[in-house]
């Protein structure tokens, strides 16, 4: 009887020490970060029978187990994949909110600064003071939208630098799952089945590490391996192995760094900005893809229709010598950019057709073969609205013409067309002598001294293809009352007269005219307007003019830029378009944070809930240390006492 006493006791107390140690492990770890409380498993010895029934022998620890639980642990590590992706998506945006919201210094002020500018040229035109201030205004705009381009091209540096860290961290992270995978299987064997629940701590932390920096899934084996599954189900973890992820430069578009895994046969594969939606990660993907490409296309596309239409302008005045004016700003070529896959040897070549027309998307074109016919695939990447299936070239969609350059295309080419991305990086001023500014109109008219009438032929305005077919000779416009009509007009060409109502008529090249007050008179690229009632013999000239000194009506037509829809088919202004962008990128960083603090929310309460399974409290365990300090003393008062009765035993034999 002392005997079994003796090793009933010696089992409780062997049981109140193993929770003892594990109550004290629990108390060192409480802020050890990924810790979960660890409990003793208690269970009773085996009985033994006897005349009197069974006499239980003692107790015995069965394992130490972790409290955990492993739902809440993947919905813990998607949370905090979740709010990694929209906090660091929505540091991005603030900083391109910021940059375009700057109400002193940013684009929107400069603009208006140089129109206001070309207004005083208008008013001055003979000032070359006033010239020269068009001039700097222009170069001050320029030099802003030049410098906003290459703030976005260094973010877009900085997210290729962050990428290749977060790859980098992503294959540590991966290497390490594997490496525990391979030892809490091979010290769990060796302890006969028994979890090495520190073990599994520190894989669950690394997975919880990794689902901050990308999001993943995991699907746990039934020998308790992890396997790690990323994006849309590309294995990262598998047992003991981890393949290797590596940011490379992309196929399509050299100057952005993707993520490409290396599967476990060594290919390699480039997954889509698009897959990998989680952590750090997939929020630099998500603010690459949603706000800094779209923001970067949309300040060069402006940037483009402001040149474009400068410029156009521009060239149908003439400056202080006469001379037609130029081009006063560079404009900005489209890219076209081959994929590094093609087989094919084509390059093509892209240009403006319709700057109005432009988008601030990019464009893939993806070349197949149907039934023996090259066919060049065009699809808007902004919306995936495909804009046509071509057999030929040129090719026009949304203001782009795409010409065949050099070489042949074979099926399964690809090419990335960006219209406006370096629209405001190539932005520059090229008319620098403010002679040059051509602020006057090329044509002048005039009413002859002596006219009876009350005839008056308006100023002249001229168009696009006035250029290409300058005025031969001055004109004289005779009228015929007994006709009532204008001679005089060039006898080579024919003239078009458009009444208010928008009715058109044309007449051909010498026949006489018919007047109506107020109708629009066009020939080779020259308007003019005639109001009031001439009589008889009343002429009018039309003539070349040979110097703009005092003529700021083309500087009048430059300003009235700034209030014409010349962007998005003819439906925002220069400004409206500008206030556009800095309303999307706004909203969005409004939209990020919204969502990022109620994401927050969850991931907390989440964590809370985890926590209150998982987490060490130290009043419990305070609690549980003087339980089993008593059940220890008791056990061991329960062994004296067996040695006690051993000794008597012995004492009576003697």
């Amino acid at each position: 009887m002392s005997g079994s006493l003796f090793y009933t006791g010696l089992s409780g107390l062997g049981v109140a020490r193993t929770a003892l140690m594990t109550t004290a492990h629990n108390t060192a770890n409480a802020y050890t970060t990924g810790y979960s409380r660890q409990v003793a498993e208690i269970a009773t010895g085996g009985a033994i029978s006897s005349g009197s029934g069974f006499i239980g022998s003692g107790a015995n620890v069965t394992t130490v187990s972790r409290s955990y639980d492993r739902y809440l642990t993947a919905q813990l590590s998607m949370a905090q994949s979740a709010s990694a992706a929209l906090a660091t998506n929505g540091t991005q945006v603030s900083r391109i909110d910021t940059l375009l919201a700057d109400k002193t210094s940013g684009i929107a002020p400069l603009m208006q600064s140089f129109f206001t500018s070309i207004q005083g040229v208008a008013n001055t035109p003979a000032d070359p003071a006033a010239r020269q201030q068009m001039i700097s205004s222009a170069q001050a705009l320029a030099g802003k939208f030049r410098s906003t381009d290459q703030y976005l091209s260094d973010l877009n540096s900085s997210i290729n630098d962050q990428i290749v860290g977060s790859v980098d961290q992503i294959n540590t992270y991966a290497g390490k799952i594997a490496s525990l995978n391979q030892q809490i299987s091979q010290i769990s064997a060796m302890a006969g089945g028994q979890p090495p629940n520190d073990l599994l701590d520190q894989r669950d932390q690394l997975v919880s590490d990794l689902s901050q920096i990308v999001d993943v899934k995991v699907l746990q084996q039934d020998n308790g391996k992890y396997n790690v599954f990323i994006a849309s189900g590309q294995s990262l973890v598998v047992g003991d192995y981890a393949s290797t992820m590596a940011a490379v430069s992309s196929a399509a578009d050299p100057s952005r760094k993707v993520v490409a895994l290396q599967g476990f046969a060594g290919s390699t594969a480039e997954l889509g900005d698009g897959v990998i939606t989680g952590g750090v990660l997939g929020g630099l993907l998500s603010f690459r893809r949603d706000t800094l490409i779209p923001t970067q296309n949309a300040i060069g596309r402006l940037a483009m229709s402001v040149a474009d239409a400068v410029n156009a302008q521009h060239k149908l005045g003439v400056d202080l010598s006469g001379a037609l004016g130029k081009d006063f700003f560079t404009q900005a070529t489209p890219a076209a950019l081959s994929n590094a896959k093609n087989t094919g040897n084509l390059e093509i070549g892209a240009s403006i057709s319709n700057a109005s027309q432009l988008t601030t998307s990019d464009y893939s074109v993806e070349v197949t073969n149907v039934a023996g016919t090259l066919t060049y695939n065009v699809t808007r990447l902004s919306d995936k609205q495909s804009m046509g299936a071509f057999t030929t070239f040129p090719i026009t969609f949304d203001g782009v013409s795409l010409a065949a350059a050099s070489g042949t295309a074979q099926a399964g080419d690809s090419f990335l067309i960006q219209p406006t991305r370096t629209g405001a990086r190539d932005l520059d001023v090229v008319t620098l002598d403010p002679s040059k500014v051509a602020a006057a109109s090329p044509i002048v008219t005039g009413n002859t001294a002596g006219n009876k009438g009350t005839g008056a032929l308006g100023a002249a305005t001229v168009d696009a293809s006035y250029p290409a077919t300058p005025l031969a000779a001055n004109l004289t416009l005779s009228y015929d009352a007994a006709t009532g009509s204008l001679t005089g007009f060039p006898a080579t060409s024919a003239v078009t007269v458009t009444l208010a109502n928008g009715t058109s008529t044309t007449y051909a090249a010498g026949a006489p005219v018919p007047y109506t007050a107020g109708a629009k008179m066009s020939f080779d690229g020259v308007s003019v307007t005639m109001t009031g009632a001439p009589s008889n013999g009343d002429t009018f000239t039309i003539g070349k003019n040979t110097s703009g000194v005092s003529d700021g009506s083309n500087a009048l037509l430059l300003g009235a830029l700034q209030r014409k829809t010349l962007m998005a088919n003819g439906t925002a202004t220069f400004n409206g378009a500008y206030s556009q962008i800095v309303s999307e990128v706004g909203n969005r960083s409004m939209a990020i944070k919204v969502a990022a603090t109620t994401q927050d929310s969850v991931t907390s309460q989440i964590k809370a809930s985890r926590d209150s399974i998982s987490g060490v409290v130290q009043d419990e365990e305070t609690a549980n240390l003087l339980m089993f300090q008593q059940m220890y003393q008791a056990n061991a008062k329960v062994i004296q006492t067996a040695s006690t009765i051993f000794d008597t035993i012995l004492g009576i034999g003697r």
